[in-house]
């Protein structure tokens, strides 16, 4: 079972990509997992059928800078919100790991993020949003991810890189990087995340890959570059008219954490710096948010 929250509450912020939340369990699911895990054997069918899956449910919200503002904000970013499933096909093979995900969900009124905010500033006591009304109206949409990561290096000290690509009316992108990480007994290919093609699966981690081979900890920074083609927080609705915005074609994020493991039980901290997605009136339009990851197997 996996557990990940990002959120920009500890930078002191409450904006744009304002909050997101991921559970990921063991669970079959063949409506998500099949094609997840058949795109995985077309990209390399020499590799037989070692592929392990899992099922991940999770919502992201994102506001305007000011979320006190009832009326309409045309020029700051839309009030949005997804919620999804997700179904992932994995496959590890040396220093490689390979990852399909599809998601599969809705945008809009119908995926709660008015009411999960709403909430969720109750019970902290902060400022509570008033301008929910203004976001697009609710429609069905999809997303197929694969990311591929390549590990080289020592138990100690070692790079990941890493590369992919986003396809569906969600966003549409291709992306590249690269992590550093010095520690002790390192494993694995870096701390697991939220995105989609992130998180490594609790079949794949014991797949003769040393993962439980005694404690280990490590810190971490990393860059992240992304070409975005779409993305329907920024761009608007697929299917009717919406809100948006003039969104940039390069995303940056540079991150720094840590990550521990203890046992079975498994812990990260990230925190992100994104350079700004979209054309902003306001200044800078770039954000910090936090990304906290937990992880236990069984």
């Amino acid at each position: 079972m996996q557990l990940f929250i990002e959120n920009d509450m500890l930078a002191n912020t409450d904006r744009y990509y304002t909050n997101g939340i991921k559970l990921g369990v063991g669970l079959p699911f063949g409506l998500l997992q099949a094609p997840a895990a058949e795109v995985l054997r077309n990209l390399d069918p020499d590799n037989g059928e070692d592929i392990h899956v899992g099922l991940f449910l999770g919502q992201s919200i994102y506001t305007p800078r000011d979320i006190t503002i009832v009326a309409a904000q045309p020029h700051d970013r839309p009030w949005a919100a997804w919620l999804y499933l997700g179904g992932v096909a994995q496959r590890a093979r040396g220093n490689r790991l390979d990852t399909v995900e599809f998601d599969v969900g809705v945008v809009g009124p119908a995926a709660l993020g008015k009411e999960v905010q709403t909430a969720w500033h109750q019970l902290i006591d902060a400022r509570r949003p008033h301008g929910w009304e203004n976001q697009g109206s609710s429609e069905p949409a999809f997303m197929i991810s694969y990311l591929q990561k390549r590990r080289y290096g020592s138990a100690n000290i070692d790079v990941v890189l890493h590369g992919g690509a986003n396809l569906g009316t969600v966003m549409t992108l291709a992306r590249s990087g690269a992590m550093l990480r010095l520690g002790q007994r390192l494993s694995g290919f870096g701390p697991d995340t939220i995105e989609p093609g992130g998180a490594m699966l609790h079949g794949t981690r014991a797949q003769g890959m040393g993962e439980y081979a005694g404690n280990s900890w490590y810190v971490f920074t990393a860059a992240d570059y992304r070409l975005v083609g779409y993305n329907i927080f920024l761009d608007g609705p697929v299917f009717r008219d919406g809100p948006r915005v003039e969104r940039r074609n390069y995303v940056r994020d540079l991150s720094v954490g840590f990550s521990m493991r203890i046992d079975r039980l498994r812990f990260s901290w990230t925190h992100i710096q994104r350079s700004e997605e979209f054309r902003s009136a306001f200044g800078s339009g770039s954000q910090s948010f936090d990304s906290l990851n937990l992880g236990f197997e069984f």
